[in-house]
């Protein structure tokens, strides 16, 4: 293996747009993230909409607004 060639690999503070904050190794010191384990919805089993000029709602009076609920 050559010698001089990789990037020093050090400590990370990692920073989520949600608040949350923790320490990980990487080759920079920060790293800014929008999503993490505890916002993102595969984690956090809740489900999040991102609603674009109004689509989630059409789509909701197109078939009742029922679709997204759960059988009981």
């Amino acid at each position: 293996m050559k010698t001089e060639i990789h990037p020093e690999y050090v400590e990370c503070e990692v920073s989520c747009a949600c608040g949350n904050t923790f320490t990980t190794r990487s080759t920079r010191k920060r790293l800014h993230v929008d999503i993490c384990s505890a916002c993102h919805p595969f984690f956090t089993g809740k489900q999040k909409f991102v609603d674009s000029a109004g689509r989630v709602e059409k789509f909701q009076r197109k078939f009742g607004g029922k679709y997204f609920g759960r059988d009981k």
